[in-house]
């Protein structure tokens, strides 16, 4: 699925930011860059937009008074100042950057966003859109793209992440657990422990509370262990 967007902010270093960071998103597509909020509720009107990164204060018509005259345009909030976030998400705001936001956290903001439309289009049509599989991570100063139908597991390490490929290689990436978590599609991926989060579609053997791959034993915590065994009973048939 790709998501036509548009980004609105007063302060043009922002926009050529938020204009990189869409670039490097693969299901995201930029219809509009806008100036203001007049400019960009013209723009949203007249492209079918599915999402608006928009920054709350700006002279004339501001983000939130924005947001609340357009229909069926999902928003992500954009923002300096963290005393808006309330007032955010009484209008149903997907998510609230709070400027400067890096591009982990742009990418999660989308990847809400894209579950969202998915969740709204597919309760108009009566069936569920396949999860786009890419996802794009900063491996040192490269941006990659990873298939996680190829991802065997995650593994949380201080305050980055490994993503161990079937392959047998890994990417590390300075990112939280929990931020990849959200990132993930969250039919394939689950969290077992505090430090893995698992491809539930890639376990075969499990040991005494352990997956097993290869020789990599990752322990299901006891806090994890009902979601885990719901959902992978839910994909595979007891004898």
């Amino acid at each position: 699925m790709e998501l036509k967007c548009v980004i609105v902010d007063d302060e043009p270093l922002a926009l050529n930011l938020l204009e990189d960071y869409i670039k490097r998103t693969p299901f995201l597509k930029l219809v509009a860059r806008c100036g203001s909020g007049v400019e960009a509720l013209r723009a949203i009107n007249e492209n079918d937009v599915d999402l608006a990164f928009i920054d709350i204060q700006m002279p004339g018509l501001n983000g939130l008074e924005l947001s609340k005259m357009v229909e069926d345009c999902a928003i992500v909030f954009t923002t300096a100042f963290e005393q808006y976030a309330i007032e955010g998400f009484k209008v149903n705001a997907i998510d609230y950057l709070l400027k400067p936001f890096s591009y982990a956290e742009f990418l999660v903001a989308a990847n809400k966003a894209l579950k969202q439309i998915e969740i709204v289009r597919a309760a108009k049509t009566g069936s569920y859109p396949p999860t786009p599989v890419n996802i794009v991570v900063k491996a040192g100063y490269r941006q990659q793209i990873i298939n996680t139908n190829e991802i065997l597991y995650v593994e949380g390490v201080r305050d980055y992440i490994k993503i161990n490929m079937e392959d047998g290689t890994n990417i590390q990436t300075l990112m939280s657990l929990k931020a990849a978590e959200e990132m993930l599609p969250e039919k394939n991926f689950i969290r077992v422990h505090r430090s893995f989060i698992v491809n539930i579609d890639k376990v075969k053997t499990i040991e005494r509370n352990n997956i097993v791959f290869g020789k990599q034993y990752i322990p299901i915590s006891d806090s994890y262990r009902d979601n885990f065994n719901r959902l992978f009973s839910s994909k595979t048939i007891n004898w």
